[in-house]
């Protein structure tokens, strides 16, 4: 018999107790064996202990899911308590998935029985109105028994979560959490606060406009408040720190003129997500710096769900071909669910780093003159590329032919899907991933990009 999944429980890694809020309703209660409780196994009694009148019992194999179909009042954060029962003594990892999108990889332990049941706990973000809450077992074990999902929503911001790739490394990237939450809205204080020492979360509110550069000190959270916030004409600076321990998020950034937007330089444990980062498109490419350059060793960096749109040097990784003494080894970067969109290079273009993970991106538009291109390893680079959707691109990656002065990198890519585009040049063999993730099917990136990233879809 095979018992089926629990609950989910920890968000971004760490377990949470269950707590009720004077600003949230009282928990709504969605049994497993009820409508509109979907699960792919059978509905059992045969263990005691549980609520109503059964528990899912899902099939031994990675596509025994539950699914839920919950609702909220508003968009915004929701606790999740899950109670299940794992009599194996074997701890059964799981993908949570909210409205469609992976938020963690959580693992849930033996409970000891059957008929011992527990509940955990998490915060995942929701919309308003219906929102599906999936559970796909992560083995051939499927998951846990599971009795039912209670559920309070709010209408809290949604707090950081949902972390994947290499910033979860080495210790992971946690921000400004330990810290106060202090509200900006002038540059002045919104600098003043970023180059502070110490934790602490930085709300943006409206568009803050400056010059010269913000150096952004260690153990920080910098969010933008609402899909309207954000920053023009600075540079955001992370350099010299390892860990910096940094998250930008829910920001509006500008290109500035002869400089980068983001420099990070380095620097590790760096989260950049939910971002919508735009320049114009001119005349001189060289206009503009890079929108998001990663150099100097920096390493174990997130990019997700973020939307870059008319530049020209999107995301350089590895400044230089003359800098590997320092870089190998390093420049670890996972880009996941951006949306590329008339960047005509650089999305990323990689030396010495190993292994890049580009996986989930939409490139569209990336064609302004022969010379256009999506990815480029080079200089003994390593990237895997996989699930990617490149649209009206005029080259999706260089590896193999080298690019420009630098020498060839190595490539490994798997199914990507490649529309009026130029081929994904490959060649060599790239390290392992570390960490655990879910590849969405490329067929459906394009829609759950273009729906979920850049500012204001948290």
């Amino acid at each position: 018999m095979r018992p089926m999944i629990a609950c989910v429980s920890l968000f971004a890694g760490a377990l949470v107790a269950v707590a009720s809020s004077a600003a949230q309703a009282a928990p709504t209660r969605y049994e497993a064996e009820n409508t509109p409780a979907v699960c792919s196994g059978t509905i059992d009694s045969n263990w005691s202990g549980y609520s109503s009148s059964g528990f899912c019992n899902g099939a031994n194999s990675t596509s025994g899911y539950l699914q839920f179909t919950v609702n909220a009042a508003a968009a915004g954060t929701a606790t999740l308590g899950v109670r299940f029962a794992n009599g194996t003594t074997t701890a059964r990892p799981a993908d949570l998935v909210v409205n469609g999108a992976t938020v963690q990889t959580p693992s849930f332990e033996g409970t000891g029985a059957w008929a011992t049941w527990t509940t955990k706990t998490l915060s995942v973000p929701v919309t308003a109105g219906s929102n599906t809450i999936r559970l796909n077992p992560g083995t051939a074990g499927g998951l846990p028994n599971i009795d039912y999902l209670d559920v309070e929503a709010g209408d809290t911001p949604q707090p950081p979560g949902g972390i994947v790739g290499w910033a979860t490394q080495a210790g992971g990237t946690t921000g400004g959490a330990a810290g106060s939450t202090v509200t900006v809205s002038s540059f002045a204080d919104f600098r003043t606060q970023a180059q502070a020492s110490g934790a602490r979360t930085i709300l943006v509110n409206g568009m803050l406009s400056g010059s010269g550069t913000v150096e952004i000190s260690a153990n920080k959270t910098i969010r933008g408040v609402g899909a309207g916030s954000g920053v023009s004409g600075t540079t955001l600076n992370i350099e010299d720190m390892r860990p910096a321990n940094v998250i930008i998020q829910n920001m509006n950034i500008r290109g500035v003129p002869g400089n980068d937007a983001i420099q990070i330089e380095n620097a590790t444990h760096i989260w950049i997500d939910h971002n919508t980062m735009s320049s114009t498109i001119e005349n001189d490419p060289d206009f503009y710096d890079g929108m998001l350059d990663i150099t100097h060793a920096a390493d174990y960096i997130t990019v997700s769900w973020n939307v870059v749109r008319d530049h020209w040097k999107t995301s350089l990784v590895g400044h230089s071909d003359g800098n590997g003494g320092e870089d190998r080894g390093h420049l670890r970067v996972t880009y996941h669910h951006n949306w590329f969109d008339r960047t005509f290079e650089r999305s990323p273009r990689v030396r010495f780093g190993e292994t890049v993970h580009v996986f989930n991106n939409y490139y569209s538009n990336v064609d302004n003159n022969t010379d256009s291109y999506a990815i480029a390893s080079l200089m003994d680079a390593g990237l895997l590329v996989e699930g990617n959707v490149f649209e009206n691109v005029q080259q999706a990656c260089w590896s193999a032919s080298g690019y420009a002065d630098s020498d060839p990198g190595r490539l490994v890519a798997r199914d990507n899907l490649l529309t009026d585009s130029g081929p994904c040049e490959t060649g060599g063999t790239v390290a392992a991933i570390p960490y655990s993730y879910t590849a969405d099917s490329a067929t459906t990136v394009k829609s759950s990009v273009t729906t979920g990233a850049g500012a204001g879809k948290l």
